[in-house]
């Protein structure tokens, strides 16, 4: 067994009596400062439950920065988990380009962290959010943690820019929460040090296990024979050809099969917002709405027969709650659940996502297995393994953030 592995396994308190002995003997009269940045809607389900577990640690003092680079969306999730933002940065603004939020970015996340000169930054994911907060953490000497790091395609422009993002906040982090035995085989491989990293399961899990016993008063009317097809498409490299095509493929089957209702929640980028209205709007069996609260989107995802998705949120939730996946992509950076069987990239061919729809549909056996209700995504309870290997870091060894940050 390697150190790594021997920390996650062997390092922690397991039992509930000697966990509360360690934390009152350790973190006695220490408070540390953690302020988590979140930007868009996913960053936001899956940093909740760290928030959550953090609540109930006494050595923490929580801060929330919300960048707002999604606004409505960001602020329906952070309500449904009664979380509220002590700093809002409201960067969010109209058809934006990338060099333009990147800039707000960096000036604003650089005076924020100056004013609230916290002990840690954590961020999540692969939004252009996290890489300019670990850049400017790492500008200020504050050691920044990596929620969901590892994660590759091994290409820089798919996911765009989200691979970039990634590759960059993952080489400034100090902590490599990583949700798969992958993600971590994919640090080693780029030098991360393995010390470094803990292999922790995917804290969207955490908070889908949470949502399903909340959403069943969301789910959606459906009428009686029929079988929901849930949609989400929204990635930037999809814009103008292949995302016509998508929608070409969906119009296509709503078409042939009187049996099958399409419910897409359509994100409010123009890109997307005007093409799909253009393209799938007035269908009596298409339904177009606006992005759905969590609760509700949980709630159309244990009601769907399977899903349509360019979506790594949904890649990792819809097998936990036994729906098939066919993805909007040539290329995942979550290969677990393809390797499983659960999840299968159809990428933007209209024939492609016509017949694989079909197949499901049509084939009980190819339908059943993918249906298994496997999840290589986690058991529920990565939020507090994060929170302890903080806690043993910041509160038990005591470190400086010079020696924290050190490269």
């Amino acid at each position: 067994m390697n150190q790594a592995e021997h920390r996650q396994e062997n390092s922690l308190p397991t039992d509930r009596r000697s966990r509360a002995r360690w934390r009152s003997e350790a973190f006695h009269h220490v408070v540390r400062t953690i302020l988590f940045v979140v930007g868009t809607r996913p960053e936001a389900i899956k940093m909740a439950p760290v928030i959550l577990a953090c609540r109930r640690e006494p050595w923490v003092r929580i801060r929330v920065l919300a960048t707002a680079q999604h606004r409505e969306m960001l602020d329906q999730v952070l309500n449904v988990f009664d979380i509220k933002a002590d700093i809002d940065l409201n960067i969010m603004r109209e058809n934006q380009t990338l060099p333009e939020l990147t800039a707000r970015l960096m000036i604003a996340l650089n005076d924020a962290f100056a004013r609230e000169n916290p002990d840690v930054v954590l961020g999540q994911g692969d939004t252009t959010s996290v890489m300019v907060a670990a850049l400017a953490a790492f500008y200020r000497h504050i050691p920044f943690g990596h929620v969901e790091s590892g994660l590759r395609t091994g290409d820089l422009n798919y996911p765009f820019p989200e691979e970039m993002n990634r590759v960059v906040a993952g080489h400034l982090a100090r902590w490599h929460f990583a949700p798969t035995q992958s993600a971590r085989d994919n640090l080693l491989a780029e030098g991360i040090d393995e010390t470094r990293i803990t292999v922790t399961g995917n804290t969207v899990i955490d908070a889908l296990i949470e949502a399903s016993k909340r959403c069943d008063k969301h789910a959606p009317k459906i009428a009686p024979g029929q079988r929901l097809v849930l949609v989400t498409a929204h990635r930037r490299e999809n814009f103008g050809g292949p995302f016509a095509e998508i929608c070409r493929a969906i119009r296509h089957l709503a078409d042939v099969r009187s049996d099958v209702e399409f419910l897409y929640p359509v994100h409010p980028n123009p890109n997307v917002r005007d093409a799909a209205l253009t393209l799938l709007g007035k269908h009596p069996r298409i339904h177009l709405c606006d992005p759905m609260e969590y609760l509700s989107f949980v709630a159309a995802m244990k009601s769907a027969y399977f899903i349509l998705s360019d979506s790594g949120g949904v890649q990792e939730e819809a097998p936990a709650l036994g729906k098939p996946v066919l993805v909007l992509r040539s290329e995942t950076e979550r290969p677990e659940a393809v390797n499983e069987g659960v999840v299968k990239l159809v990428g933007t061919d209209f024939n492609a996502i016509v017949s694989e729809s079909l197949r499901l549909l049509d084939d009980s056996h190819a339908y059943q297995s993918m249906a298994r209700g496997i999840s290589p995504y986690g058991d529920g309870h990565a939020s507090q393994r994060i929170v302890d290997v903080l806690g043993q870091d910041l509160v038990t060894h005591a470190w400086p953030h010079k020696v924290l940050n050190a490269c």
